[in-house]
């Protein structure tokens, strides 16, 4: 019992006296004056029945204060009223309104916050009644601190809480403050004073303000920032149609100089010289320098390929280059005096075959390139060689002009007769395939040696029995086709990468329409839309783009994930058609095993390769007229017309070929030999 006499025979005052000192302002080893002590430093003893609990107050920023208020006569609490009101309006008003008139307002309102900030803007409202403003609302944090004792009226008086971070928000979005416009009994409910109970979600301060001093705090001119990106809609797209919508057509011819815009692809059987040929062609142009050029040189003797050293102008990837073989089509540019030229180098091993279907797909014009010597062209031309493949394929894929460069002919000593050997071979071949003779030219060239290519030939074995055009000259000749301008937006995808930045990049060949920055684009068939950041062509940027233009599109908005090569972007207006079952006008090339219902088939179309099966035969057409000679035939043979009903694994985006000739034509392969090529006539589903 000793031990519970002397609990309740202690004094606790002694423990307490020093270290349980409420109101204390400042940390404990701060060094305080005697007078400040003996104002804010209270026991329990000295004041048991007033006893509160209120929040901590810090002072330092008095220190740092520019207006001295000791002319006016305040009290240690007042005095701790006054800080604490001014603390509040710094985070509320920021540092553009002087601390005099921060101080007179809250004196003059007796400590009641509310009341001084109304003062204060209404103020500042009258030097600044241009800036218009909307609703806002601000809210803070409620005060720590919770009475305890039953007196809490006059406790209340005495301590105004800390409202320590305000957040503006509102029905509309605005910059600034409201100035007070709504009266006490509206806000009576938000007022800032504590209220009995007050949880930490209550202190939400609701104030009417319409105007604002011109340097608002830093926390809303951010909020300021933001909410007029949001506001303001982004004028750049409405601009651009409007400068798109004056005359596409007339736009083109300016921005090309006058020139016109030839997408000419080169093909032919493998080895017979297509990359020299040209890269030399854009050697003798100025398009590759001279170092460059004699870097090439050096590093093909290195590998042991010095005559391979025109063609790493084109085949540029390491493994081209060691194989000396061409297996992706490489694409460059070059002008003539009347056209701007995209060539694109086809690949001719027949291994390559769908990359050479891709290149060709997106030519308006082509050159054929032969090997003159003696068996090469016999065994390109004969079956199993490329030549006559690769003249199909370009035909079949709406190319009407054809050059014919019949390459290596310095091998030959430029012989007449073995280049009138070779045309009239070839020129039988051409007709069959559906080429006019007037749209046809043939040109010796020596890809290797550079003759004839940008000059005529000097060479007197040549001049003597030939006075035709060089080979520039006959690109140059070339009829540019009609572009599809005023048609709906159809671009199909060659090529997707990750570039640098937000987004990623589409390569592809405009094929009607045209884009600008900033439109919105339809991909089919993920059914996905996205948004143009950027658009490239020829390796610069561009603000708009139209039919015939190679062109790399920077996307935002969607999933790299989602886009394959072949899909296509669309006008989301008029989007293209996505189906798995269509019938189309085909015709059967030279095939050795009958074609019939269930015919398994690769189907090539842009640069889609899907599996697809021969679902249906439903009749054999006349070749010239189109009129039904038998219906839902057994089988076809080679040189027939018909018309089939195909249908894929999965949905391609197709259109039909009397609305889209670009995107009406595909090929159809077997066993790694062309069959068939077709126009797709009708889309069922």
């Amino acid at each position: 019992m000793a031990r519970h006499r002397n609990v309740r025979g202690y004094n606790y005052d002694e423990d307490f006296e020093e270290d349980d000192l409420y109101g204390q302002s400042v940390e404990d080893d701060y060094c305080i004056s005697p007078s400040t002590a003996a104002q804010f430093i209270y026991s329990r003893r000295d004041n048991p029945s007033q006893f509160a609990e209120t929040e901590e107050y810090s002072y330092k920023d008095t220190e740092h204060s520019n207006y001295n208020v000791s002319s006016h006569q305040l009290t240690g609490v007042e005095k701790g009223q006054l800080d604490s009101c001014l603390d509040h309006m710094r985070e509320v008003l920021g540092e553009s309104v002087p601390e005099k008139m921060m101080v007179e307002a809250v004196l003059n309102s007796k400590f009641d916050l509310q009341k001084a900030l109304n003062a204060v803007l209404a103020q500042v409202n009258k030097h600044d009644k241009k800036i218009k403003n909307e609703d806002t609302v601000i809210s803070g944090k409620a005060t720590k601190g919770k009475n305890r004792d039953s007196q809490t009226t006059r406790i209340e008086s005495d301590v105004v809480p800390k409202v320590t971070k305000m957040t503006v928000s509102g029905k509309k979005q605005s910059t600034g403050f409201e100035v007070p416009g709504l009266n006490a009994e509206e806000n009576g409910h938000n007022a800032l004073m504590p209220q009995k109970g007050l949880s930490a979600g209550d202190g939400s301060v609701s104030l009417g303000i319409t105007e604002v001093a011109s340097k608002p705090a830093p926390s809303s001119q951010t909020i300021e920032a933001l909410e007029e990106q949001t506001a303001a809609p982004t004028p750049m797209k409405k601009s651009g149609k409007a400068k798109q919508q004056i005359d596409v057509k007339a736009e083109l011819e300016k921005r090309q100089g006058g020139k016109h815009l030839l997408n000419l692809v080169v093909i032919g059987h493998v080895d017979a010289g297509k990359s020299t040929l040209m890269g030399h062609l854009l050697y003798l142009l100025g398009n590759v320098n001279k170092r460059t050029m004699h870097k090439y040189e050096q590093e093909s003797k290195k590998a042991g390929k010095a005559s391979f050293a025109y063609a790493w102008v084109l085949d540029e990837t390491g493994e081209e280059r060691e194989r000396g073989v061409t297996m992706d089509v490489g694409m460059t540019k070059f002008e003539t005096q009347t056209k701007v030229i995209t060539l694109m180098d086809a690949p001719g091993h027949k291994d390559f075959i769908p990359n050479m279907i891709t290149g060709a797909a997106q030519a308006d014009v082509a050159i054929l390139v032969v090997d003159a010597s003696r068996g090469e062209f016999e065994a390109g031309f004969e079956t199993g060689g490329q030549t006559r493949e690769h003249g199909l394929l370009v035909r079949s894929l709406g190319v009407t002009q054809l050059a014919v460069a019949i390459n290596k002919m310095d091998q030959v000593n430029w012989n007449q007769e073995r280049f009138l050997e070779i045309v009239g071979k070839l020129g039988q071949f051409l007709k069959q395939a559906g080429f006019k003779e007037s749209d046809v030219a043939y040109i010796p060239t020596s890809g290797l040696g550079g003759e004839n290519l940008v000059t005529k030939c000097q060479s007197s074995e040549l001049t003597k029995w030939y006075e035709g055009k060089c080979l520039l000259e006959q690109i140059d000749s070339f009829k540019p086709p009609q572009r599809s301008v005023d048609k709906p937006f159809r671009l199909c995808v060659s090529d997707v990468f990750k570039d640098q930045g937000s987004g990623f990049c589409v390569t592809g060949k405009i094929e009607a329409g045209y884009v600008q920055v900033g439109d919105r684009l339809l991909a089919m068939p993920p059914n996905e839309t996205c948004t143009v950041k950027g658009i490239g062509l020829h390796d610069e940027p561009v603000d708009w783009a139209a039919a015939g233009d190679h062109v790399s599109l920077t996307l935002t908005g969607m999933d790299i994930i989602k886009i394959n090569v072949g899909y296509i972007f669309c006008c989301p207006k008029v989007p293209v058609k996505v189906c798995t079952r269509f019938r189309a006008r085909v015709l059967i090339f030279n095939i050795e095993i009958p074609i019939t219902k269930g015919f398994p088939v690769l189907l090539h179309y842009q640069a889609v390769s899907e599996p697809a099966t021969i679902r249906r035969l439903l009749s054999v057409l006349h070749k010239s007229t189109g009129e039904v000679t038998k219906k839902k035939p057994k089988c076809l043979a080679k040189g027939q017309n018909a018309l089939i009903e195909l249908q894929t694994q999965r949905p391609i985006a197709l259109e039909l070929y009397k609305d889209f000739k670009e995107l009406g034509r595909f090929m159809l392969r077997y066993s790694g030999s062309t069959i068939a090529a077709g126009v797709v006539t009708e889309i069922k589903e």
